[in-house]
């Protein structure tokens, strides 16, 4: 959208206000509101706010930055009282208005660059798989002398919301909520206007619906977008997962893992390479019809794997949906129609126009732009130096359940990280792939490590409340 057209937007709309948004480092989402008479005004020169205020971003002494809003991303806010005109921003250094290094969509920016600059492709084009549980209650203590949490499904016969009397039989339990049927699936009508509010901003949806959890584990899945398009969007996306839940008297969560025993949330990337409009991925009678470079884009994330959870993976949680057996991948390799695997190739992507990747170890806490972009330069590095996975360097293809394998064939497999303290580590050694075109940068990566550990060390401090079934006795 240029300048004409959001002026005429506005008239039409009688828009009063403007409201700039921007990510952290965490992926956490910030917000300024100004009246849309000062708009040409923050275009020119942007809006100064305190970046030594914003985690990770910069320190007190050298905190001043600016806001520069991107036009292009400019939607009509659903959720505001009054009308209101929303927009993405960069970060910006105040002196140079150039995107500072530890601005996340600046990073996304520059990987796209480097991509082009390499000649491999020009574009990338994403699939992403939002899961989440809507519950109709959270409630969450972390205080001194205690400690908990509880949360309840209308859904779910063993998991009823307090005064909650299912009087009409239609809470289930024993048996798997995966595209359980209405009246089963009480937030059908929910995801729709979820789906129908993110088709409004421009993202196809290719469908949705319940997942397995049966405490309402939900699943929407966008159609296929150009990278720099769809990671915006995430961001949209997961807004109005969260807005229109609270709409409906209910709450959404993404964690990877909220409920023990229970399905957890991933982030399902599917990923296809374009130079010149075609696919760069397929080659007829390749395995899976996968050309060279889709086989070396693999074996650029396989190689990165460990170092790549610290932004795919990025939290405490992430690691206690990561476990043996489960959809959840813990080793890398890839397969064709393997759930077990890192990267599975879908079965029915049979067609030119339909051959891609699917990474499956990422979950929703990750910073969308970090985590894409990281995605992108481990592939480009497999590409660029030709490391192709096979089954000698125990990256695959596998097109069996490893789990059932015997121990000693498994532990020829290379295993993820088990935990954000050990895929941090793993960032520490292995981030030089990143580093490719000035996409990241070594205080970038420095700032995130520091950020993760503060939460490691706050999670690792506190008592865990089945710690008192264990040892508070003896």
């Amino acid at each position: 959208m240029n300048l004409e057209r959001m002026k005429k937007l506005i008239l039409e709309k009688d828009i009063k206000t403007i409201d700039l948004k921007y990510s952290d480092l965490i992926g956490n989402w910030y917000h300024i509101t100004f009246p849309v008479k000062r708009l040409e005004y923050v275009i020119k020169h942007g809006i100064p706010f305190d970046g030594s205020s914003i985690p990770g971003m910069k320190s007190v002494e050298a905190g001043d930055m600016i806001l520069i809003p991107d036009l292009s991303t400019a939607i009509i806010d659903p959720f505001t009282a009054h009308p209101t005109l929303r927009m993405l921003s960069y970060i910006c250094d105040a002196d140079t208005r150039t995107g500072v290094k530890k601005d996340p969509r600046s990073v996304a920016k520059r990987v796209q660059e480097y991509l082009e600059k390499t000649g491999i492709a020009d574009k990338s084009y994403w699939i992403t798989e939002f899961e989440f549980y809507l519950f109709n209650e959270a409630i969450i203590n972390n205080e001194k002398f205690s400690a908990g949490y509880k949360f309840t499904s209308a859904e779910n016969k063993e998991d009823l919301p307090g005064g909650y009397q299912d009087i009409d039989g239609t809470a289930v339990a024993n048996r798997k909520g995966y595209h359980i049927d209405i009246p089963f699936d009480k937030y059908s009508d929910i995801r729709e206007e979820m789906a129908q509010l993110i088709e409004d901003i421009g993202c196809p949806i290719r469908y949705h619906h319940h997942e397995v959890g049966l405490s309402g584990q939900q699943e929407i899945e966008t159609d296929m977008l150009e990278f720099g398009k769809i990671t915006d969007n995430m961001m949209y996306i997961k807004d109005i997962i969260h807005n229109c839940a609270l709409k409906n008297e209910l709450t959404a969560t993404f964690m990877p893992k909220p409920i023990y025993d229970e399905p957890g949330n991933g982030m399902h990337f599917h990923i296809q390479l374009q130079k010149k409009g075609e696919n760069i991925f397929f080659k007829k009678g390749n395995y899976a019809d996968l050309s060279e470079e889709a086989l070396y884009f693999i074996g650029g994330i396989l190689k990165h794997g460990c170092s790549l959870t610290a932004f795919t993976n990025p939290s405490t949680n992430s690691f206690k949906r990561l476990l043996p057996g489960f959809e959840a991948p813990v080793k890398l390799f890839f397969g064709l129609a393997n759930r077990s695997a890192a990267i599975r190739i879908p079965k029915y992507t049979t067609s030119k126009e339909a051959k891609r990747i699917e990474f499956r170890t990422s979950d929703g806490t990750c910073n969308y732009y970090l985590a894409m972009s990281a995605l992108l330069m481990a592939g480009l590095d497999g590409i660029k130096n030709k490391i192709m996975p096979t089954p000698e360097n125990g990256y695959g293809p596998f097109d069996e359940n490893v789990f059932k394998w015997s121990e000693e064939k498994q532990a020829k497999l290379h295993s993820i990280p088990t935990s954000l303290e050990e895929a941090l580590e793993a960032l520490k050694e292995d981030h030089e792939y990143l580093l490719a075109g000035e996409v990241f940068n070594k205080e970038l990566i420095e700032s995130w490590i520091i950020e993760k550990m503060k939460e490691v060390i706050a999670v690792r401090n506190r008592p865990h409340p089945f710690e008192m079934n264990l040892y508070y006795s003896l």
